[in-house]
């Protein structure tokens, strides 16, 4: 987490919590752990093991959010990823592909679809009005979206005071931007050289960096103007055997992960892994340089980041990572590392937030109570 650094006051580190929902139950279902995980993380309820559409997990806790707080914006939720959701039917072990393709469930049978092209992606947000002939032609002649917009946005601006003005302005620059990004790499793709992600979509960029600035950019956009409060993001895939060359690194993200205590090989992982979690400070300092009112959207919200596995070199479950970012609108203080009691599900921590966000509940997945969030006094300051 060192990359995390300069965040250190929006950081609550929750350790030593259990994910054993996904976990095997039974005989059948070991070694099926890569493709239980991703239903399991936000839902904390254990997969039924099917390759058929009787599917039933649980409801994740973005859904549960988004049905009590995300009626009243645009779109209720966004649900974005990173890598492939191109498989239909049934995964390894018995288990079908949607409990891998998606970590945000609707309802216990209903996982809802990812987005992992940010052109898809920016479309929802800015880009769906108009016929589909004009959206056609827009993408042709590589026109911006607010072109098309122009006597609206100079209407509107009429009726702003000059801050307002300012900030509709830095605004309109950022989609912009966004959208030209996403030009460039569309038209980098569509160049006919060979592309290290040859089943990609046009828009996906190949670098993994990129992608994620990319669709962290695309999220500040939609919570800046209140378009959607609930976001999930998959930023990577179970089993996946990525390479990630600018890590530093060439060996595969999931032949690294099951380094078999071999030195050369924990250091591998060890790097991809701080590679991935280096995307982390991008989006946190964008968020907090993006005023709302007197707070910052960093200050306003909270992020919820961390796996269900913990050791995946032999599929433990056991003392996994979460990490809750973001204040919270007061309810989370940061510069707190938070060691749970041995057995503790991460189902209590998460439950705890849900209450702190304003849901009443008092049970969540496998939770068998709180978890106080805030600073005991034994906790440790980061």
């Amino acid at each position: 987490l060192k990359s995390l650094e300069p965040f250190r006051d929006y950081l609550t580190i929750v350790s030593n919590t259990d994910v054993r929902m996904a976990e095997a139950f039974s005989p059948p279902e070991i070694g099926g752990d890569h493709f239980r995980s991703s239903a399991v993380f936000l839902t904390q309820s254990h997969p039924k093991q099917t390759q058929g559409s009787d599917l039933w997990v649980g409801t994740s806790l973005d859904q549960l959010y988004a049905r009590r707080f995300g009626q009243s914006t645009p779109m209720p939720s966004m649900q974005l990823c990173i890598e492939n959701l191109d498989q239909a039917g049934g995964c390894t072990y018995n288990y079908s592909c949607a409990y891998t393709d998606s970590i945000s469930w609707s309802s216990p049978s209903e996982p809802l679809p990812m987005i992992r092209d940010p052109r898809v992606a920016f479309e929802m947000l800015f880009g769906a009005g108009g016929t589909p002939e004009e959206r056609a032609e827009r993408r042709a002649t590589r026109r911006s979206i607010l072109d098309w917009i122009l006597n609206d946005v100079a209407e509107v601006r009429k009726e702003l005071g000059t801050v307002d003005r300012r900030r509709m302005d830095r605004y309109l620059d950022d989609v912009r931007e966004v959208e030209r990004r996403i030009q460039m790499v569309e038209g980098r793709n569509a160049g006919g050289e060979t592309r290290e992600l040859p089943d990609a979509p046009r828009g996906v960029p190949d670098s993994f960096t990129e992608h994620m600035q990319l669709m962290f950019d695309l999220q500040v956009l939609a919570m800046e103007t209140d378009m959607t409060r609930v976001i999930s993001f998959k930023t990577g895939r179970d089993a996946q055997n990525r390479v990630f060359p600018e890590s530093g690194t060439n060996r595969p993200f999931h032949p690294a992960s099951h380094h078999g205590n071999n030195e050369e090989r924990i250091m591998d992982f060890n790097t991809i892994c701080q590679y991935r979690v280096g995307q982390l400070p991008y989006f946190l300092e964008k968020m907090r340089d993006t005023m709302e009112g007197d707070a910052s959207l960093l200050d306003k919200t909270a992020i919820v980041w961390g796996s269900p596995m913990a050791d995946a070199n032999i599929h433990n479950h056991r003392r996994c990572p979460l990490v809750l970012l973001g204040r919270a609108n007061g309810h989370l203080a940061g510069n707190l590392h938070l060691k749970a009691a041995d057995g503790t599900p991460m189902a209590n921590a998460m439950l705890t937030l849900m209450q702190s966000l304003g849901l009443e509940m008092d049970h969540f997945g496998d939770s068998t109570g709180t978890f106080a969030l805030s600073a005991p006094s034994t906790a440790d300051a980061i």
